[in-house]
């Protein structure tokens, strides 16, 4: 048991029974034992069971068949013997054996034969096994007569056995109302002899096949674990060198797919460290034109407002001499890029959430959200038009992220739109789609727009960090969405964001994403 639950529950190993006391002990003992030894064992054990098995069964068998034939065999001696018992004219029994039949008499073979009262009237004793004695289930079969009989196993004070039958003697002539049994006694010493030779044999083949149980047992464990000790390898080395090289796969089994998952988490963990390199290396370069710019304009308005030389300036040519009005565009430049590295900063940490939020989702009204976000990019953008048509769309998500992928469209829109251009929205089926009046996308630029910090040429003469399509992209990805980009009807960009839902609202998701809520 675990130390920690054993000690909030001090009652609790008390409670449990034998048997299962037994198996946690086990249990116990089995999780400090290898992998590799637990399974040598295993099949040691299934292995060794099944040859003792085999072993025993094959035993008592040929036992059952030995002792089956001798009883077969002694029935069959004694029937015929017992044709032979002649009671003559003085009522004197007399065994005659003929000499054409086939009555062996043995030295290990001993005949009785006593009337219905138990009185012997013949004894031909064996020189191998003691005198036998009728006991009540013989005279009984005397008493009977007609094909009753009493077989018997007979164990002598010396420990040796006899297999012994009863039968009826046919009545005689001279004496037709007396019964007589015949009862033939035969020495199992040389069936237990044979019985013991096979206990041997039995013995050791079940030795012999315990031990080709552990050979078995040994190789089946190492070639089995054979891939997982690649596997071991294999992570011992990514996690000592940071190569996320796929190991090779073998086979179709499940070690295979052992190792096919572990493929596919490699290639999912050099995806995201490639996605974090270019992420830091696309934002190094972003942030390295607007950081530059402000420090050459912040390095002139200090010189300007504090008297300071620049380091670029001669020794002794004074402060520069600068107008208000240029002074006013320097302050508005740096204004303008503190706020663009806001934005930029902002992006990157939105975009830097590449894995699924893990808030839980909300019942969320598609059209209710692009309203929200095209009352928020009319303030920024007074002098556009916005064509709207929207159509319910109720789905489950994030309804912040959501918003800003929305609004990031708009914004893409307003951007390349004339000044007194109109931003056309349509909402259909799941489908938002925003077109501007703009110059449109390039076609070599086209499956490049929703891509991290691609901005084409005629956008790098604009204002944006080439993130906010990205945003879009990953916004619906999480959603379980998609996004397009083409040309529209009047020539500017038509761009869209479809994402999976239903046209009217489901009560029983309604009801439940408020009671979470709340």
């Amino acid at each position: 048991m675990n130390p920690l639950i054993a000690a909030e529950h001090p009652e609790s190993e008390e409670h449990l029974g034998p048997y299962e006391r037994l198996r946690a002990k086990i249990t116990e003992v089995m999780s400090h034992v290898p992998l590799r030894t637990r399974i040598t064992a295993l099949v040691m054990v299934a292995v060794g069971l099944s040859v003792a098995l085999a072993s025993i069964a094959g035993w008592v068998t040929v036992r059952n068949q030995i002792l089956s034939q001798m009883d077969t065999t002694l029935s069959s001696h004694a029937t015929q013997i017992a044709k032979e018992v002649q009671i003559q004219e003085d009522n004197q029994t007399k065994l005659q054996v003929k000499g054409n039949l086939d009555v062996p008499l043995y030295t290990d073979t001993e005949v009785v034969v006593f009337d219905s009262d138990g009185v012997i009237n013949y004894i031909a004793p064996s020189t191998v096994i003691p005198s036998v004695q009728p006991i009540p289930a013989d005279v009984a079969v005397a008493q009977a007569g007609g094909t009753a009989s009493n077989f018997r196993t007979i164990v002598f004070g010396d420990g040796t056995k006899a297999r012994a039958i009863t039968v009826p003697v046919p009545p005689s002539e001279y004496s037709p109302g007396t019964r007589q049994a015949l009862l033939l006694a035969q020495s199992m010493h040389d069936t237990q002899q044979t019985l013991s030779r096979l206990s041997l044999v039995s013995i050791l083949v079940g030795i012999a096949g315990i031990a080709v149980a552990g050979s078995a047992g040994i190789t089946v464990g190492r070639a089995g674990l054979r891939p997982v000790d690649r596997l071991t390898e294999a992570t011992e080395y990514v996690a000592r060198t940071g190569d996320l090289r796929p190991i090779e796969v073998q086979g179709t089994d499940e070690l295979a797919r052992l190792a096919t998952s572990f493929n596919s988490m490699l290639t999912a963990l050099a995806r995201s460290q490639d996605h974090q390199r270019r992420l830091i290396a696309d934002a190094g370069h972003e942030l390295r034109t607007p950081l530059t710019s402000m420090r050459t304009n912040i390095d002139l308005l200090s010189q300007v407002f504090g008297g300071g030389e620049s380091e670029h300036a001669a020794p002794g040519s004074g402060p520069p001499r600068i107008s208000d009005a240029d002074r006013s565009e320097l302050i508005a430049d740096v204004r303008a890029q503190m706020e663009e590295l806001s934005v930029l900063v902002g992006d990157l940490v939105e975009l830097s959430r590449d894995a699924k939020p893990q808030a839980a989702p909300e019942p969320v009204n598609l059209g209710d959200v692009v309203r929200q976000a095209v009352d928020r990019v009319r303030r920024r953008a007074p002098g556009l038009k916005f064509d709207i048509q929207l159509q319910p769309w109720f789905l489950e998500g994030d309804p912040a992220a959501l918003e800003r992928a929305v609004t990031n469209l708009l914004d893409n829109a307003g951007k390349w739109s004339p000044e007194d251009g109109t931003v056309t929205v349509r909402l259909a089926d799941g489908l938002l789609q925003v077109s501007d009046q703009g110059p449109g996308i390039a076609e070599e630029d086209m499956p490049h727009v929703f891509e991290r910090f691609y901005r084409s040429t005629e956008a790098r003469t604009m204002p944006g960090s080439g993130l906010g399509l990205a945003i879009v992209r990953q916004a619906a990805e999480n959603h379980g969405g998609r996004v397009a980009a083409a040309r529209a009807p009047s020539g500017g960009a038509l761009l869209g964001l479809w994402l999976p839902g239903r046209p009217t609202e489901d009560a029983d998701s309604t009801s439940s994403g408020s009671a979470a809520g709340s």
